[in-house]
């Protein structure tokens, strides 16, 4: 019952921060200069037991668009991106109640078949490097 309450109140702080996060890597938010590496793990950023982990509760969206705008496609192609939802509940000292959820981004670029998602982890912070796949924009 716990665990149910933790997501139902994390979801809805969550959907009520992050409502409307749609942008492109030209947006208004400034580059990070944090992102100077791109990894070399095929699964960083890919799935949600790898998220970018951006930190920062306080400003968590606000950090998750800041690290976006730092991307640009295989090619040095504009992106776009747009937040899809919340998923995958996980343990963190750093969350409501111990525990967090990872926001799911859909992101675009011109010449791609598929688009691409990536998981981000607002509540803990790491060593941030631009998903294989992914270049920084300069």
């Amino acid at each position: 019952m716990k665990k149910i309450l933790l997501i139902i109140v994390v979801g809805m702080m969550l959907v009520s921060a992050c409502k409307s996060s749609k942008g492109t890597s030209g947006g208004s938010s400034k580059k990070s200069s944090a992102v100077t590496t791109v990894s070399t793990d095929n699964t960083y950023g890919y799935t949600e037991g790898n998220p970018i982990k951006v930190g920062g509760t306080e400003s968590g969206p606000a950090n998750e668009r800041k690290y976006l705008n730092t991307l640009a496609g295989p090619n040095g192609e504009e992106i776009s991106y747009v937040r899809v939802g919340s998923c995958c509940p996980f343990n963190t000292p750093n969350g409501l109640m111990g525990g967090g959820l990872l926001d799911r981004y859909e992101i675009k670029w011109s010449g791609q078949t598929a688009p691409v998602y990536l998981y981000l982890n607002m509540y803990d912070k790491d060593v941030l490097k631009a998903p294989v796949g992914f270049t920084i924009k300069k």
